[in-house]
């Protein structure tokens, strides 16, 4: 059995690159080094998917530490005809001294690094192990692939500590059978080494494998499936075809494993999305998983995830009947499709992952991406003007266009920039720009016709603006309380929330949809039995319905805290929390109406093209939704939830009316 040792490149005659150089080519990314391995591993998993199989590929990130199994091997295996210098090589200090961390990407369902391993004997189409082993900056050879040329497998180096891999990978030969493939490599720094002969300089690459040869070769079959056992590697199945590149003492940019795993987990969702999901009954292109130390780290559904969901229904707009062509009209170029998308949001909780992308509390993006469908970059357009709703677009290039598009890309490929192309190019890319411009400031226009120098500004917006000016309406809500007029109460702390309307009165509660503030405005009024909130007694002898007696005590709402914005199967909706202290049975009907700031007035009546605020249904204490434009509820302790869809950029007035049901 042959022995893997090192090899370290010296300068040949002819020159060669320096490490320095090669690990220079990603530039100064704005990406984290866990986002663009990410981004560049899985890009390089989907140019390599089988064309022959309908089966999505798989790509796994696994991080774990070596146990004492397989400890020892790792260190005299891959320390075997190391370079002595740790300067030079950092990679005996990394296994010398406390646990062995590896980072694991693999992928199944692709062709594996195959075709010759030796750079001058790879003249045909299938050079996939010295283009990624040996060359660097070759162009791509997949049409319509997510990469460029070549610089991503870079990230794997520069994520380990020691810049050092280890790549397991299978593939088909030539002659139609299966062949394993083991060998390690390490990128570093240029060095200079006294030796027996004088000083040489070294290039700062190095190989780990076969070094009997006149070139340092990768295990091959028996030998590389041996070894990769004997370091704990996850075997092949017996018809299974793909890579593992295994980062040794990963740069984890300060995070504990776990919660490394969970950032990976959410950075798959936020960047390679597109190939999650389902459409048109086709299974997803690819399915990602992740784990740390055996234990399973859920990769978010993007179709439940909070606002991608609102990404993957613009997907369903760009891909359907309300896509918009996008056009280039001098030079007359067909660029791509656009799929837009708006709605009534509440405010977004940012992750590690959204402020990557500066993505914060609103999303107001657009989603670039060419024919591989792999996320490009999140572009941002103008916020909407109201800060409860947001939108989110997709542009996917057209498959002629695709070649300018990947030359408008860095290595990362994360952004378009048209200043790196020339004319009639960079017209493209620029005009893309304006026409997704254009279709923005249609999607947020109200409409209608602004007489000359008026602005035209959405109401949600500017009932922020002048809400202190409104004097004759009264309500609690949207982080907002206003005094009816002449009233001398005064407001303090209450825990319990505010007290409501009682029979066939609704109080005015106002949810502004341009109100982000979901703080509950809580009052110290006390509220006695027969009370209403803003202290006046009720009228009594008011009959229940179909009764003939006087009740003792008056059916009621209690409002629990202010209206807050959710969301009910994938539909934002305006919440109001409520109970009914009174005991017995009482039906509830909502009130439901558009406050026009600075009048106090309501409309009940929309005009022609505009919508109202549509009660959704009553939700109870199990979370059952009863869809009626009534419910009804038994007294007691429990809390309701009446749930609302408002109207786009109006301030919403919600109102709970109840009355007494007779019982017999």
């Amino acid at each position: 059995m042959t022995l893997p040792r090192w090899f370290s490149q010296p300068y040949p005659p002819e020159g060669a690159s320096a490490a320095e150089g090669i690990r220079n080519q990603l530039g100064r990314p704005e990406l984290d080094l866990l986002t663009i391995l990410v981004r560049e591993s899985a890009q390089n998993s989907w140019d390599a998917r089988l064309p022959s199989s309908s089966a999505p590929v798989d790509f796994r990130i696994d991080l774990r530490t070596v146990g004492p199994a397989h400890s020892g091997a790792w260190r005299d295996l891959l320390l075997e005809g190391a370079p002595e210098s740790v300067q030079h090589f950092p990679l005996r200090e990394a296994l010398r001294h406390g646990p062995i961390r590896l980072l694991s990407v693999s992928d199944r369902g692709t062709r594996g690094l195959g075709g010759p391993t030796r750079a001058d004997n790879a003249v045909g189409d299938e050079r996939d192990f010295v283009s990624f082993i040996r060359n660097i900056g070759e162009p791509r050879d997949v049409a319509l692939g997510g990469g460029t040329y070549g610089f991503g497998k870079g990230i794997f180096y520069l994520l380990s500590r020691s810049g050092t891999v280890l790549v397991h990978s299978r593939c088909r030969t030539s002659l139609g059978g299966l062949e394993t493939r083991l060998i390690g490599c390490t990128l570093w720094k240029s060095y200079k080494a006294t030796e027996t002969r004088g000083e040489r300089r070294y290039t700062g690459r190095h190989w780990w494998g076969d070094a009997s040869g006149e070139v340092i070769e990768p295990l091959i079959g028996q030998e590389a499936e041996a070894t990769a056992q004997r370091l704990g590697l996850k075997p092949f199945g017996p018809d299974e075809t793909g890579t593992s590149v295994v980062v040794i003492d990963p740069n984890l940019d300060g995070l504990p494993a776990n919660h490394a795993a969970d950032y990976l987990a959410d950075t798959i969702t936020w960047h390679l999305w597109p190939k999650m999901i389902s459409v048109g009954g086709k299974p997803p292109a690819m399915h990602f998983s992740v784990s740390c130390d055996g234990i399973e780290h859920p990769v978010p559904d993007p179709r439940a995830t909070r606002p991608l969901n609102l990404f993957v229904s613009a997907y369903e707009a760009m891909i359907g009947s309300a896509g918009t062509d996008l056009e280039c009209r001098r030079p007359k170029r067909h660029l791509g499709r656009l799929g837009l998308v708006k709605r009534i949001m509440p405010p977004l909780e940012p992750t590690r992952a959204s402020r990557m992308l500066d993505i914060e509390t609103l999303v107001h993006h657009i989603c670039l991406m060419r024919p591989a469908e792999l996320v490009v970059t999140y572009r941002p357009g103008p916020k909407p003007p109201s800060e409860n709703q947001g939108y989110a677009g997709v542009f996917r290039a057209d498959v002629s266009m695709d070649e300018v598009y990947a030359k408008a890309e860095p290595p990362t490929h994360d952004a378009w920039n048209p200043q790196s192309l020339e004319r009639p190019e960079s017209t493209y890319v620029q005009t893309t720009f304006s026409r997704i411009n254009e279709a923005l400031e249609s999607l947020l226009s109200l409409g209608g016709v602004t007489r000359p120098g008026a602005s035209n500004v959405a109401l949600g917006a500017a009932s922020s603006m002048f809400s202190g000016l409104v004097g004759g309406a009264w309500g609690i809500g949207g982080a907002t309380a206003y005094a009816k007029p002449g009233s001398t109460f005064r407001r303090g702390s209450r825990s319990d929330g505010t007290e409501g309307n009682a029979v066939s009165s609704a109080s005015g509660v106002h949810a502004r949809t341009s109100a982000p503030d979901r703080r509950r405005t809580t009052t110290d009024d006390t509220v006695g039995p027969d009370s209403h909130d803003n202290g006046r007694r009720p009228a009594e002898g008011v009959p229940e319905l179909g009764a003939t007696s006087v009740p003792r005590r008056r059916p009621r709402v209690q409002y629990v805290g202010d209206p807050y914005y959710d969301e009910h199967n994938d539909v934002s909706v305006l919440v109001q929390e409520f109970r009914l202290p009174i005991a017995g049975p009482q039906r509830v009907h909502i009130d439901l109406a558009v406050t026009l700031p600075g009048t106090g007035g309501r409309e009940t009546d929309p005009p022609i093209g505009a919508t109202m605020p549509v009660l959704l249904g009553w939700e109870d204490g199990d979370g059952l939704l009863h869809a009626s434009a009534s419910c009804v509820i038994e007294g007691g302790e429990t809390v309701w939830r009446a749930l609302v869809r408002p109207a786009p950029d109006t301030m919403t007035e919600i109102g709970i009316k109840v009355e007494a049901v007779r019982t017999t």
